[in-house]
């Protein structure tokens, strides 16, 4: 495989996979915009971490390693976009779980589907063994300190 010219083979590997992460999460946010569902990139912090089942907002916030507050307001952007409802909780009547709506579930599904075509521009791009070790190096890295 070629070696990227330029710029990019004088990169670190942490400058690489922040730029690897921010490129496909703006492509599954386009993906998912185009399907009928706007949103902006920081929302998949919590269409990332909400259960099916529902989740309290301080779950939602430490999964997506941020503060309560700053969680409480994508939730509320979310809210008013029609994609999550606040409950109570059944196991708790003093705190609430966020939950999708239809529409919520809706977009889950149209960001599932655009990940699906990321994967197979994956497959495309570096073939599918090139892809399987790409999966393979991440899981090393991701779980090496654990």
């Amino acid at each position: 495989m070629a070696q990227y010219p330029g710029p990019l083979s004088r990169a670190n590997t942490v400058t690489l996979l922040g730029q690897a992460y921010s490129l496909l999460g703006f492509r599954i946010v386009d993906g998912v915009v185009g399907a009928g569902f706007p949103q902006k990139p920081s929302h998949s912090a919590v269409f990332a971490q909400i259960s099916p089942e529902g989740s309290r907002l301080s779950t939602l916030a430490r999964g997506a390693g941020m503060t309560p507050q700053a969680m409480g307001e994508l939730v509320d952007e979310l809210e008013e976009l029609g994609y999550v409802e606040r409950r109570p909780d059944p196991t708790d009547r003093r705190a609430k779980l966020i939950v999708l709506t239809p529409r919520g579930q809706d977009c889950v599904t149209a960001g599932r589907a655009t990940i699906e075509g990321i994967e197979d521009h994956l497959d495309d791009l570096l073939g599918a063994e090139g892809h399987a070790e790409l999966r393979r190096l991440l899981g090393v890295v991701l779980t090496a300190d654990r």
